[in-house]
């Protein structure tokens, strides 16, 4: 069952450095650190304290971990714990859906088909659009190489332990390998470090923060006017 349509919806984004909040209608969005001693009781206090001014009926909450039908169910690797079994819409008091963070940004950055998203950041974040279904998925702890996951070469320790021009390279390995396995007709690639790549790998474009708030808007209201940087979407999502 889809969830019932809100028009002012809070979304949060939750990443292993920060936490970013936007509200449906206003361009302003706003952030704090997070890190590996943030618990979800710390990060919802601060997200009231963060946004106390601002008016909204429901929430949208990308999570970087495993989320089955809206609950989290793994804590996560770059945070403080507490997240599995947490009440969120009690926290919140008002409606809340949780997602992962990757779907949630890849449900903004769809445009129909067959959309592998890959989101370079403190890890790696992954999600598959089929056809407006979202598959959020877990690839980011799979062996790639030499016994190291994919998130070791991709996601931040990666990025620090192979240097900016070999991190390159690897991301295009990956994103060409991943692209072919799943036969993704594109690939959007997003997160804070996909701006580093000096090039784009084929078949693949560039994302943008805004799809994670546009993500977390479209779960409650999918006739929400895209932002600028997202007018290709046109497709209905249907949510996990």
């Amino acid at each position: 069952m889809k969830p019932k349509r809100y028009r002012r919806v809070l979304a949060i984004d939750v990443g292993g450095s920060h936490v970013k909040t936007r509200v449906f209608g206003r361009q302003e969005m706003r952030q704090f650190e997070s890190g590996p001693d943030l618990t979800p009781r710390q990060m919802v206090a601060h997200v009231h304290e963060l946004t106390g001014d601002w008016t909204y009926d429901a929430v949208s909450i990308g999570y970087p971990g495993v989320v089955l039908h809206g609950k989290v169910v793994t804590e996560p690797h770059n945070l403080g714990p507490g997240w599995v079994g947490f009440d969120f819409r009690k926290a919140f008091g008002r409606p809340t859906h949780v997602m992962n963070d990757a779907a949630m940004q890849a449900v903004g950055s769809y445009e129909g088909g067959r959309m592998l998203f890959l989101g370079l950041g403190t890890g790696l974040g992954s999600a598959m659009i089929v056809d407006g279904v979202v598959a959020p998925m877990e690839l980011a702890h799979l062996p790639y190489k030499k016994g190291r996951t994919y998130e070791e070469y991709v996601g931040e320790r990666g990025l620090k332990r192979l240097g900016g021009k070999k991190w390159c390279r690897t991301v295009n390995e990956v994103v060409a390998q991943l692209s072919t396995v799943l036969e993704a007709d594109y690939v959007v690639i997003g997160g804070g470090n996909a701006r580093k790549l000096k090039r784009m790998p084929k078949n693949a474009r560039l994302g943008n923060n805004d799809f994670a708030f546009l993500g977390g808007f479209r779960v409650w209201h999918h006739a929400a006017a895209p932002p600028a940087a997202a007018k290709g979407y046109r497709r209905s999502i249907s949510v996990p």
